[in-house]
């Protein structure tokens, strides 16, 4: 008789325990979901995160078309609960898009076609960006122009910066790329 109460009341015990701890699980896989992730452009979401230490410049490597344009700084996106991108292109045939040559270390701008820009040489660092003085990921190019790497994946970069100046004087200061090749 002593067994069974006993094996009854451990029952009950380990079962509120596994009830509590899936419950918090649940919880934090959901509140981590939100902070990983803010909206989605197309199909392809925008990450909201900085990448944590240097991003390898292979990486950048590429043809990367604009699918999204946020008005404001990354800070400012990070704190927007409901981030908007509208974004629609001047370009009747193509997309704007930036290609970049890791192995040469330069890139063509934002553009609609690959013949009307030059290519222009940068360098890819990991440290202080001297406009927004934090740590971070960031391009300088023609010895003064930045933009910072906020993160890289297989599919997608975002950039942060006067990367289209024709939106810059809009306020546009963050871009979704998606990778093209």
């Amino acid at each position: 008789m002593k067994k069974t109460i006993f094996l009854l009341s451990a029952v009950l015990v380990l079962n509120s325990c596994v009830v509590r701890t899936a419950t918090k699980v649940v919880t934090g896989v959901a509140k981590v979901g939100y902070k990983a992730v803010k909206g989605t452009v197309n199909g392809i979401s925008w990450a909201v995160s900085k990448a944590k230490g240097k991003i390898d410049e292979d990486r950048v490597d590429g043809t990367w078309k604009v699918v999204g344009v946020y008005k404001g700084s990354f800070e400012e996106f990070s704190n927007d609960q409901n981030p908007e991108s509208s974004f629609t292109s001047d370009c009747a045939d193509g997309y704007d898009q930036i290609v970049f040559k890791a192995k040469k270390s330069k890139f063509k701008p934002v553009h609609c076609s690959s013949g009307d820009e030059d290519w222009v040489k940068y360098s890819m660092e990991f440290g202080k960006n001297p406009v927004t003085k934090e740590k971070e990921n960031y391009i300088e190019y023609n010895s003064n122009n930045y933009i910072s790497v906020i993160d890289v994946n297989n599919k997608t970069m975002v950039l942060e910066g006067n990367l289209m100046p024709k939106l810059a004087f809009s306020g546009a200061k963050l871009y979704l790329l998606e990778k093209v090749k």
